[in-house]
């Protein structure tokens, strides 16, 4: 079953990490300019219709991204 992320900011926290990264960041910068909507229809005929959620595909290309980006610099 594909899952979809939904971010919640907590209710008593009083600490949020985006007020805290600058609008400068590579991240930030990166989600603004990358489009991936796309990604679940792409993606939906390789989950099933029951069982637990998976990991939200956008997410899971993100990582990918970011850890194939950091391989190849290192």
């Amino acid at each position: 079953m594909q899952g979809v992320k939904v971010y919640q900011e907590k209710l008593f926290n009083s600490f949020r990490l985006s007020d805290h990264v600058p609008s400068s960041n590579f991240y930030r910068q990166l989600k603004e300019i990358l489009q991936l909507d796309f990604l679940y229809k792409a993606t939906s005929c390789y989950y099933g219709k029951s069982g637990q959620k998976s990991i939200d595909p956008i997410v899971f290309f993100k990582l990918s991204l970011i850890g194939y980006t950091i391989s190849t610099i290192i």
